[in-house]
This record gives C-alpha cells, sequence and structure tokens, in this order.
C-alpha cells in the first residue's frame, strides 16, 4: 500500500460512516450506548482534516496518523479501538512489514485491549476472518486480498446476530443482545468494503 492509497482509503471510510451513520447508531441504540455512528463520523471526519495538512512519508504515516486522532476524537470504545488497529497497521507499515501483517497486529492490538475473541459478538467477529482471509489471498494481488477480507468481515458480521453478547455494554443485556448484528463489526465490514472499493480501483488502472 502507497501513501496514496492509504490516504484514498481513509477517505472512503469517511464516506461510508457519514452515509451509515445513522445506522451505525441505531444498531447501537438497541444493545449500547446509542452513540457509535455518531463517534465515527466525528473521528472519521477528524481524521481526514488532519490529513489534508500532513506531510506524510509513506502509507504507515498516514495510517498512524489516523489512528492517533481516531483515539483522541472518538468516545466510547470505539476510539481505543480502531485507534488501537490503525496505528499498529501504520507501525508495521513503517518497518516495511506488509499489510497482511499489519492486519494482523492490528487485530491482536484490539484483542489485548478489549480481551475479546471470536463469538463475543463484538468487532473482532468480523476482523478476525478479515484478517485471516486477506493472508490467505494476499498471494493473489492486493485487490483480490482486500476484496476476500471484506467479503470474510461481512460475514462474520452477519454472523454476530443470533450471539449473546459477552463483552461491552451489550454484555449486560444477556440474552435480550441476542438477534441484533453487533455495531462495531457492521462498522468493521464497512472499513474492509472501502479498502476493497479503493483497491480494486486501483489495481484497474
Amino acid at each position: 500500500m502507497d501513501e496514496a492509497l492509504a490516504r484514498a482509503w481513509i477517505a472512503a471510510v469517511a464516506e461510508s460512516v457519514r452515509a451509515e451513520a445513522d445506522r451505525l447508531t441505531d444498531l447501537d441504540a438497541a444493545i449500547g450506548d446509542g452513540d457509535h455512528g455518531v463517534n465515527l463520523r466525528r473521528g472519521f471526519d477528524a481524521a481526514v482534516a488532519a490529513l489534508d495538512s500532513f506531510e506524510a512519508g509513506g502509507a504507515g504515516d498516514v495510517l498512524g496518523k489516523t489512528g492517533t486522532t481516531l483515539l483522541s476524537k472518538v468516545g466510547g470504545a470505539s476510539g481505543p479501538l480502531y485507534g488501537t488497529l490503525f496505528r499498529a497497521l501504520g507501525k508495521t507499515l513503517r518497518q516495511e512489514g506488509s499489510f497482511a501483517e499489519g492486519l494482523q497486529a492490528g487485530l491482536d492490538g484490539v484483542q489485548q485491549l478489549g480481551k475479546a475473541v471470536v463469538g463475543d459478538k463484538t468487532l473482532v467477529d468480523a476482523l478476525a476472518p478479515a484478517v485471516s482471509a486477506y493472508a490467505s489471498a494476499a498471494g493473489d494481488g492486493e485487490a483480490a486480498a482486500a476484496r476476500a477480507a471484506a467479503d470474510a468481515a461481512a460475514e462474520g458480521a452477519r454472523a454476530t446476530v443470533p450471539l449473546q453478547a459477552r463483552k461491552g455494554r451489550a454484555s449486560y443485556l444477556g440474552e435480550r443482545s441476542i438477534g441484533h448484528p453487533d455495531p462495531g463489526a457492521t462498522s468493521t465490514a464497512l472499513l474492509l468494503a472501502a479498502l476493497a472499493d479503493v483497491t480494486g480501483r486501483d489495481s484497474a488502472r
């Protein structure tokens, strides 16, 4: 991933989050604080604004700056979790690691912070299969790997509907959390879908 693609990805995420903010907030209202969409929209709008005047030395700098901005601008659990993801991605790329390695580092950081595993009805349910799918398809090129990750994340988000939450505020609802998609998993799927879109367009040039 080069700097231009990283910037395009964050811009696409911001656009997607703006379009889906009300839906994400409605999902969160059912089993959480009801602020997920609002918080993410604020965070990614701030990230785009910060990047406008940011002189980066590569994709790693862009993603690291995004993570730092999310940490400072997004409330609730989303800020630390998504901030950790993007900062880990950025650090890995700055150290000349692969994007697949960066995604894995991001997942590791998120799980260390949130103590969640697949099945707990959190964003990990979308992120973990996406990371695995990207790594498995990496040999087929960035576009194919990103599309595989997006598809896996979407399926992971859908799979949270019948789960009972075991982490986060939704866990307080017990069985009443069953039947609702997890907002974090849903927004994670949006992130990966945006990555697939911009990577696909970039590879088609």
